[in-house]
């Protein structure tokens, strides 16, 4: 595949590959609704250029699930009502999964400070921060 020098990895996920779960928001690094995981860190995809990634494993919203099956961090933003327009969620999910998958047990600090990068307008963060929190892994 051929892949423009200046293509951001947002870019090639959407357009190029059809993972259309990465939501393209700001385009600048502020709202978080391109957060991907890249080696297992959530970064931002509207600021990595795709030429950058090659020979590194990328997850995206798309693979966090077990096939039919949800996450149990997944199935706690359900059981919360931390999911409602959805926009914010895939970039939320994906910065949760890299504090959970860093810390047993994190403080509501810890994930404040892990979602800090990612805006939601419907929610009010103690929603998703509950959901997060009560994640049994």
């Amino acid at each position: 595949m051929e892949i423009a020098p200046n293509q951001t990895l947002l870019q090639l996920l959407r357009e190029e590959l059809g993972l259309t779960g990465t939501k393209c928001g700001c385009e600048i690094g502020e709202c978080g609704a391109c957060t991907v995981l890249l080696n297992g860190h959530a970064v931002n995809s509207c600021l990595i250029l795709a030429p950058q990634i090659d020979g590194q494993e990328v997850m995206t919203i798309e693979g966090l699930s077990d096939g039919d099956r949800l996450t149990p961090l997944q199935e706690s933003f359900l059981d919360h009502d931390a999911v409602h327009c959805g926009f914010c969620t895939p970039g939320m999910l994906m910065s949760a999964k890299d504090l959970l998958d860093h810390s047993e047990n994190p403080s509501e600090e810890d994930i404040r400070r892990a979602i800090s990068g990612n805006l939601c307008r419907c929610t009010g963060y103690q929603q998703i921060v509950d959901a997060i929190g009560d994640v049994k892994q």
